[in-house]
């Protein structure tokens, strides 16, 4: 008896042992959510986990919305799930109210500097009270998402009153993350980019200064359109609920139709305006200034009628495991 209690006993830490490698990549490669396909998270996944000495082919990677990503995190079929979403995030509300164990991975200081080098993403801290499974505060990295237009359907005057409608109705939208959109946070985001030549004089009627270059605008509202589409993101993240209140709010106040669409977020909008099937697109302001200068993902492939109407808020970039996993930085994945 003595003797079976001892192989039972030896048997379960054997068994706990080979799961935290299997997560680890000791026993196989860490299952990994880096962001749908064409969206700035899959680009910022690849960048963190390089600067941590993960290369492709060190982990098994899945290209979901972070709906579906979560969902995987619950059912164990995907290790970590990596977001750049609004604070709070629902679907990591809704996998902690299911499972109790969520873990979030902060970023090390050394490999914040080096994402600091190479991309427009910036030092963020999130509080402990963001989450009720914090239990200090996490280092991070964040951006700002922003609303860009195209310049052949948005016409001057089009844009004007989105950006209006932006700063001065976001009230009428309930979702957390409207609060950032403010005349106060209109420009955050804006730096380098060409500005729609409706929303600069808005802005500039407002008071605000700045020195961005004034896109041409090809629309013309006497021959404008009655159907618009607005890119937003996966179901699961921010962009798609956001935006959705965005273009009610829009048809609310304006004459015509505005429709979100769903789509792998910032990278597919931007290439999506920029081959004129898209009218307005929510973006991280990293891709969106790669989109203008063909650089990055855009290399050769500048989008030059794409221009800036707002900021919506800022993004930030959430690792997320479970307790189960034990995975408790990502230094344990090298």
């Amino acid at each position: 008896m003595i003797k079976k209690k001892r192989f039972i006993a030896l048997f379960s830490v054997l068994a706990g042992i080979a799961l935290v490698l299997a997560a680890c990549g000791g026993g196989g490669n860490a299952k990994i959510a880096i962001g749908p396909p064409a969206s700035a998270t899959s680009t910022l996944s690849k960048i963190i986990l390089s600067a941590y000495g993960v290369e492709e082919g060190d982990f098994e990677e899945f290209q979901e919305g972070f709906g579906d990503a979560a969902d995987g995190v619950q059912d164990g079929n995907i290790d970590i799930s990596v977001g750049v979403l609004g604070l709070p995030a629902g679907s990591i509300e809704s996998l902690q109210a299911s499972t109790g164990d969520v873990v979030m991975l902060g970023i090390s200081d050394d490999v914040i500097d080096q994402i600091e080098e190479e991309s427009g993403y910036e030092r963020f801290t999130i509080p402990q009270d963001t989450y009720d499974f914090l239990d200090s505060d996490v280092q991070t990295v964040a951006a700002y998402a922003i609303l860009m237009g195209n310049t052949d359907t948005i016409d001057e005057e089009l844009g004007y009153e989105l950006a209006k409608l932006m700063a001065e109705n976001s009230g009428e939208i309930t979702h957390a993350q409207a609060a950032h959109m403010t005349l106060e946070n209109a420009l955050n985001g804006a730096k380098g980019l060409p500005i729609h030549p409706g929303a600069a004089r808005y802005y500039e009627e407002q008071g605000l200064e700045f020195d961005n270059p004034i896109a041409d605008v090809s629309a013309d509202a006497g021959s404008r359109k009655s159907e618009f589409i607005l890119g937003t993101g996966s179901q699961g993240g921010t962009y798609y609920p956001l935006g959705g209140e965005m273009a009610t709010l829009w048809n609310n106040h304006l004459d015509a139709n505005f429709t979100n669409m769903e789509t792998g977020a910032s990278v597919e909008n931007m290439a999506t305006i920029g081959e004129g099937n898209m009218d307005l697109g929510m973006s991280v302001h990293v891709p969106a200034l790669n989109a203008v200068n063909g650089e990055s993902d855009f290399e050769g492939n500048a989008v030059e009628n794409a221009a800036f109407i707002g900021h919506i808020y800022p993004e930030v970039t959430q690792i997320i495991t479970r307790e189960s996993t034990g995975i408790e930085s990502l230094d344990s994945l090298k």
